[in-house]
């Protein structure tokens, strides 16, 4: 064999053997990181961190927009509020017939 062959062979050996331990050791710490943990207790840790992922991204978006937010609390307060405030704003003689198809009756269009 020629001198830069045998170089290069015991280069290439060199780079085999440096890969091969890098993988060993990748897996000793795959195996040593998931010999401690059940499957169910790894999922339970994987979906609390997207929670906490989630949950930061909307505080972010929260804080970068407040006036969509406040806006959106307020429509969510009025809808949760509008039989009370339509109420307000219907006659005692409607609300004391007792009839609530009365109101719609009267608000159909004629043909």
């Amino acid at each position: 064999m020629s001198l830069s062959l045998e170089r290069q062979l015991r280069e290439d050996r060199a780079l085999r053997n440096a890969a091969r331990a890098l993988f060993e050791a990748d897996i000793a710490h795959l195996r040593a990181s998931l010999a401690g943990k059940s499957i169910s207790r790894r999922i339970v840790d994987r979906i609390g961190e997207g929670a906490s992922e989630v949950l930061d991204e909307a505080i972010e978006v929260a804080d970068n927009n407040k006036g969509v937010v406040a806006t959106l609390i307020a429509a969510i307060v009025l809808w949760f509020a509008r039989n009370p405030i339509l109420d307000l704003f219907l006659d005692e003689d409607e609300v004391a017939d007792g009839d609530p198809g009365e109101l719609e009756r009267n608000t159909e269009p004629t043909r």
